[in-house]
């Protein structure tokens, strides 16, 4: 069944069509090749268990295709708990290899002899693209190679028959983000959280020493890894293969390099992708933008070569949830592909799980490759556009002859930037101040609010807040927070009525760790508290290993919303979540417990259960610890850093427009509904709605939306938690065909 019969079905029969889609009989393999990522082995703990969910049998392929050649202990049924704390280990713990014996059609007969006997036709690859395209090369000589096995007596005429189609289901593993038709790669965002880390222990001793750091990131066709990082951390200089840089660009740097010492800037960060070239396709290694700084400048300077940190160290929750999405989505495809349905490899687009063709993407891949220049930039990688157009608009900065002192993006857009400090009461009490560019140096890094924030609304202030827009000549407003902050504006937006200084452009853009606001399936800080969580649980789990019948209880915060609690559940491997909007009494909660000492008499020693209502009775002799998380830590994660960053550039670029369209006879005027806006990530896309337009999708006393998209990934958590439970279905990825995006659908808000 396709995903467009899919979708004209009713609920219901979403529901039933898992069941209809029974593994029993199947056997299904899976294997990681290529370069190893943090995030596998949730991807391959997710195929182990969904396919078990739904009765199918499960092989580990050890050592990649090395093993598939070698058969014998290489292949291997497994369990249930044989993938039991595997989460959150980093690596892949099936192993992976190079195969040279696969890439020949000897080695070939010899793989697919080996999967004949034991019944093997169904295989999940994890790798790149090269592992992608020796799968779908495996499948289409598969009839063929049955047909020489039986010829030379090694398998049976009936064999044949029985097993005359091989379907193939590939997940991208890979650290560079290289791989056309999705947003991030598995073991992306880890890469960029051990980047990060490093980054910042480094900018320590820099300031210390007033030294320039050159870093060298992986990336040998794709400059991702650098870019991003390169706006997470504030670099001044960044150079990858997509875009290289200009004639007389070493000039150019060191003029930049120079000018920010010269404003007291105590240490430099330069970033470098291995696969970094001139504009006459010249490599830039770390070693030659080193030695320039060091002839031109004089500067003490450095280099530090990433190498293989980057794809060490436990998965982030990111890439947990996201392999194990895809995992799920592969058993999924698997069971529903026909002899005629294309090798598939399932992708991420904004936070849906979609299937594309598999020589499709490597295809335009490889065609990018050779292009040698902007590889992903139009191939369905819009968001890399997004993430360069907001590093050049951050890092290049305009004399001070040329505008007055403004903040980053401000200062593009010419205008005077004012700090509030602590929200609407310090508004109302005039904590006003004009903040520049050298203000902020360093703000990306660091947690909480440097402002202050205080959850008082504007209502009982209007008037004061008014005299302070009139006496600083405020002519719009852009508000940062959660809830709140949403509530703030639609008082602000109401009081225009009776106040003319509110009627001014004015944005909100969504940062809450509850991830509760309408209109965004994201909020700046969630994936920070995500990570908190989901770094604290492994601790727990670990702390407890030696233990036996013992379940720990771990309370999240978030109010009314679970988003931690549901998502921290899928990322730390919890045994349960209990959230306000699924609703449960004290019978559920006896069926768990049960079913939690039920799984202690096999093999499981431990339970983990989150929730942010916990106000619960457990009735059990299993020894329970409670502990509180608050889901926020002192330093942002690399998504929020660069979500926020790029969120933050797009409302003030919007702030920018709506002033020039609404400015007549010397001042501005703005009070149409669309003036008002909260700007929110809506799967891929950044979009600017009116604030008024979302009261309807809110529900102001639990203060959460009505509809929450994580919603349908309960069901996910429950599975791999060994729960019998339904699947809704009706999300999974369709077969789609790779689109290459024009330059124009880069202004649409591709996140």
């Amino acid at each position: 069944m396709q995903g467009d019969d899919r979708e004209q079905l009713p609920q219901s029969t979403f529901l039933q069509h898992l069941q209809n889609l029974s593994g029993a009989g199947k056997a299904i393999g899976v294997l990681t090749s290529g370069g190893d990522a943090q995030g596998m082995n949730a991807a391959v703990r997710a195929v182990v268990r969904m396919g078990i969910y739904v009765e199918a049998k499960v092989y580990f392929i050890y050592e990649g295709y090395q093993g598939m050649v070698d058969g014998g202990d290489n292949i291997v049924e497994v369990s249930w708990e044989s993938v039991s704390s595997i989460l959150q280990v980093g690596g892949t713990v099936i192993g992976s290899a190079r195969c040279k014996e696969f890439r020949t059609r000897e080695g070939r007969l010899k793989a697919a002899f080996n999967l004949i006997q034991r019944g093997i036709t169904n295989l999940c690859v994890i790798g790149g693209d090269g592992s992608l395209t020796g799968a779908n090369l495996f499948r289409e000589e598969w009839s063929g190679l049955l047909e020489e096995l039986a010829q030379s007596g090694k398998i049976e005429e009936e064999a044949v028959k029985k097993y005359v189609y091989l379907n193939i289901v590939g997940m991208v593993g890979s650290i560079d983000n290289d791989f056309c038709g999705t947003d991030m790669t598995i073991g992306t965002d880890s890469a960029l959280h051990r980047i990060i880390e490093v980054v910042d222990a480094i900018m320590t001793t820099a300031q210390s020493h007033q030294r320039t750091f050159v870093l060298e990131v992986m990336g040998r066709h794709c400059g991702y890894l650098a870019l991003v990082s390169a706006l997470a951390c504030g670099a001044d200089w960044v150079f990858i293969p997509e875009y290289p840089p200009e004639e007389g660009w070493e000039d150019q740097m060191c003029v930049k390099l120079s000018e920010n010492r010269a404003r007291k800037k105590r240490l430099n960060i330069i970033i470098v992708a291995e696969g970094a070239i001139d504009s006459h396709n010249k490599p830039i290694t770390s070693e030659k933008v080193k030695d320039l700084v060091v002839q031109q400048l004089g500067f003490d300077t450095r280099v530090t070569i990433l190498g293989h940190v980057q794809r060490g160290g436990t998965p982030s929750a990111f890439d947990r949830i996201l392999a194990s999405r895809m995992g799920v989505e592969a058993v999924l495809a698997l069971l529903e592909a026909t002899p005629d349905t294309p090798a598939c490899v399932v992708s991420l687009s904004g936070n849906q799980a979609v299937r594309l063709p598999l020589m499709e993407c490597v295809q335009m891949v490889s065609s990018g490759r050779r292009a040698s220049l902007h590889l992903f930039i139009n191939y369905n990688k819009v968001s890399f556009e997004n993430n360069l157009n907001t590093y050049k608009l951050l890092s290049h900065r305009k004399p001070d002859t040329e505008l007055p002192k403004v903040i980053r993006v401000g200062i593009t857009e010419g205008h005077n930037m004012f700090a509030v400090i602590d929200g609407f009461e310090g508004f109302a009490n005039g904590q006003i101040k004009e903040i520049s560019w050298r203000d902020v140096g360093g703000w990306t890094g660091q947690g909480g609010s440097l402002l202050g924030t205080k959850r008082t609304l504007p209502a009982k202030y209007l008037e004061k807040i008014a005299d302070q827009m009139r006496t600083n000549n405020i002519n719009a407003l852009m508000v940062i927070g959660g809830f709140e902050a949403y509530l703030g504006l639609l008082e602000l937006s109401a009081a225009r009525e009776k106040y003319d200084e509110f009627c001014v452009p004015m944005v909100m853009v969504p940062a809450t760790v509850s991830n509760n606001v309408p209109g965004s399936d994201f909020s700046i800080g969630a994936d920070t508290a995500l990570n908190t969580i989901t770094d604290t649980c492994d601790r727990i789990k670990q702390s407890a290993s030696g233990t036996k019948r013992r379940v720990f209880i771990i309370e999240t915060m978030g109010g009314y919303c679970g988003y931690l609690a549901n998502m921290g559940g899928l990322a730390a491997g919890a045994d349960a979540a209990y959230i306000f909007e699924e609703k449960f009494d004290i019978r559920e909660l006896q069926a768990n417990v049960e079913h939690l000492t039920e799984k202690m008499k096999t093999s499981i020693q431990r339970g983990l259960v989150l929730s942010n209502v916990l106000q619960l009775l457990f009735k059990t002799q299993l020894v329970i610890e409670e502990g509180i998380l608050s889901g926020r830590k002192s330093t942002p994660s690399p998504f929020d850093r660069n979500f926020g960053t790029k969120v933050s550039a797009k409302a003030v670029q919007w702030i920018s427009k709506k002033l020039r369209e609404t400015y007549r006879r010397g001042k501005v005027f703005a009070n149409t509904e669309d003036s008002v806006c909260l700007l929110g990530m809506r799967r891929r896309n950044l979009i600017f709605q009116p604030v008024v337009e979302l009261k309807d999708q809110a529900d102001f006393v639990h203060r959460i939306p009505k509809e929450q998209w994580w919603l349908k990934l309960r069901p996910l958590m429950k599975i791999l938690a060994k729960y019998k439970t339904s699947y809704d279905v009706s999300d999974s990825g369709q077969l789609e065909h790779v689109a290459r995006h024009s330059p124009k659908e880069a202004e649409t808000g591709a996140i």
